[in-house]
């Protein structure tokens, strides 16, 4: 992505949302009972911060990353997929459900389109050179 559209990307594998909201949780806790002491920072906010020297997107499984969704700094969008069992492997998977790194590079792009970083034709370019069609059925419809 960076070479082709100029941006940068970070990827974050989670193994459980459940546990950095737990986490999230007790920090903000700890730093509503300890007013006079330097704000604990959530280990979402310590991961992100690392980042944070480039422009960064987030793609994270449906619902289940909701639960950290008011941690996160800037836009987050989710992509996710609704099951096993429509293809034959995990790569026509993703891609059917458009979770795909193409689909992630677009997401990205769109987004950045919408904050007016960069145009509208960049992220129409990107579908046509992955080969994304637009007209395509929804796959939680089909």
């Amino acid at each position: 992505m960076e070479k082709t559209y100029g941006v940068p990307a970070d990827v974050y594998s989670v193994t459980s949302f459940s546990e950095l909201r737990r986490n999230a949780l007790a920090v903000e806790r700890g730093n509503l009972l300890h007013p006079n002491e330097p704000r604990r920072q959530t280990y979402i906010q310590q991961a992100l911060a690392i980042a944070r020297v480039r422009h960064r997107r987030h793609r994270l499984h449906e619902t289940v990353a909701d639960q950290i969704r008011q941690w996160i700094p800037g836009r987050y969008a989710v992509l996710g997929t609704d099951g096993y069992g429509r293809s034959d492997s995990r790569a026509e998977l993703r891609r059917f459900f458009e979770v795909d790194r193409h689909y992630v590079a677009i997401t990205a792009l769109k987004a950045l389109a919408d904050e007016g970083k960069i145009d509208m034709q960049t992220v129409t370019d990107a579908m046509q050179a992955f080969g994304i069609d637009p007209e395509k059925p929804n796959p939680l419809s089909v």
